[in-house]
């Protein structure tokens, strides 16, 4: 059985983040702005790495090693959580990998952007995850 906590915790950051920025954003100065969207960035980094963490845990402690020991990639193992019906569709989560890794490396505002708006897309899917791990423990 799993502990939780931090993908719970992750999670319910990365979701009050948003709901902050959807709720004040306008008010906000362009300064204040860029603050709260890089607090959602960084939220999501978590989160996304949280998610990921599990995925391979669960892929682990559920399969037998041939099985768990495919994934060699994040890829794989989204394809994999995905045939295992952890993830709907593994498609998104490539998505959410490769913004994942570009927000650790750049400090871009284009790029920024995208991958503000990226996390407020990966919410909903870091909640069905953790709803779909909730449940098989």
């Amino acid at each position: 059985m799993l502990d939780l906590t931090r993908l719970r915790k992750a999670v319910g950051s990365l979701g009050r983040s948003i709901e902050a920025a959807r709720t004040h954003m306008d008010s906000l100065s362009e300064d204040m702005k860029e603050t709260v969207r890089a607090g959602v960035i960084q939220n999501f980094e978590v989160a996304c790495e949280q998610s990921w963490k599990f995925i391979q845990r669960r892929i682990r402690e559920n399969r037998t090693s041939d099985e768990a020991e495919h994934a060699r990639s994040r890829r794989e193992l989204f394809r994999l959580a995905a045939r295992f019906g952890l993830l709907r569709d593994p498609v998104p989560w490539f998505e959410y990998g490769d913004a994942r890794n570009l927000t650790s490396h750049t400090h871009n505002e284009a790029e920024a952007l995208t991958a503000y708006r990226i996390a407020q897309r990966f919410l909903d899917d870091a909640k069905a995850l953790l709803a779909r791990l909730e449940q098989d423990d």
